[in-house]
């Protein structure tokens, strides 16, 4: 299939809704260079109805990146810059009091959109992090004790600065493990860096994606389709054992204070489910879970500060497992 013919509104066919999405890439590489893997991420987290947490250092396109996908995706996204004084109601919306009509009336706030990046979540104190919880978990807002439900697809990419830590408020566990991935944005390779400078040289405006070429392939109908074609991908019981014996080997392991949890398995499971699928498969393989284990693990688990010292990670912790664990055959 071309990937620069139209696909948005598609007939629900499995087949080509998953062109569709691998089509993503070619849209979004239009103003994103050398990010595959993020968007490859970011496409599993909505397939599994997960949220993103973004990683890397300023200036490597986190924003544009998630730009470009509301684009490519015809999503509605917003973007919201976490500082020490933003408030839970700057997120969540408020209360405002109408004097023509003497009464109060909710204004939504940013959270109600299909992609909402939250940039530099962790500048800002706990309680206006925790605000976003009930929002990823639940998928609605609860303003004055009355539910309100948020747009679907959603998803929440939160960035953070790997680098620096002045003045700002470490996620805790209980809001890192509502992330279904974790993600690294790497700085460009040199020659990726040569094809960004070039398109600037060229003309490349990042505030206007419509004159870079990126336009809609699919929609949120034929995210519904794959989400219903993901459901159905097999999954056998040597899997999903294998899956177990991984996150409990985390638990098990001498430099991690806190391993996986179950519902770390579980978010394994699905983006697994999910991997396969868009690889075309019906089934999960080994290698699938294998490929997701990472991003899915990385922020579950906990250094020893003592292994964190001696500079292991917890990829590094991650891949020993992976590496030790009886692959089913």
């Amino acid at each position: 299939m071309d990937p620069t013919t139209d696909n948005a509104g598609n007939t629900g066919d499995p087949d080509t809704v998953r062109a569709s999405l691998e089509a993503l890439r070619a849209e979004i590489a239009k103003a994103v260079v050398g990010q595959d893997p993020a968007v490859t991420g970011l496409v599993v987290a909505l397939l599994c109805r997960g949220h993103v947490l973004l990683e890397g250092v300023p200036g490597v396109a986190k924003t544009l990146l998630v730009r470009a996908l509301s684009a490519a995706l015809e999503l509605d996204t917003k973007r919201v810059q976490f500082t020490p004084d933003l408030m839970p109601s700057d997120i969540t919306g408020s209360l405002v009091y109408d004097a023509r009509t003497a009464e109060f009336s909710f204004q939504p706030g940013p959270v109600f959109t299909h992609l909402l990046l939250a940039d530099e979540i962790n500048r800002t104190p706990p309680k206006t992090q925790s605000s976003l919880l009930e929002a990823m978990e639940e998928r609605q807002v609860t303003v004055d004790g009355t539910p309100r439900p948020l747009p679907e697809p959603f998803l929440v990419a939160a960035t953070q600065n790997p680098v620096e830590y002045e003045g700002t408020y470490p996620l805790p566990e209980a809001q890192l493990d509502r992330f279904l991935l974790k993600l690294t944005i790497p700085l460009p390779s040199r020659q990726d860096e040569i094809d960004v400078l070039a398109r600037h040289a060229a003309g490349f405006n990042p505030r206007d994606l419509r004159a870079a070429g990126v336009r809609p392939v699919a929609n949120a109908d034929d995210l519904e389709a794959a989400r219903a074609a993901v459901a159905k991908t097999a999954v056998s019981p040597d899997i999903t054992a294998y899956v177990v014996d991984i996150c409990r080997a985390t638990r098990e392991s001498p430099s991690l204070t806190l391993g996986v949890s179950p519902r770390g398995a579980t978010a394994l499971l699905a983006t697994s489910r999910a991997w396969a699928w868009l690889t075309g498969r019906d089934y999960v393989t080994p290698d699938d879970v294998k490929a997701l284990a990472l991003p899915t693990l990385r922020h579950r688990v906990q250094l020893r500060p003592e292994a964190e010292m001696e500079g292991v990670t917890a990829d590094s912790v991650i891949n020993s497992i992976l590496a030790h664990v009886p692959v089913p055959r």
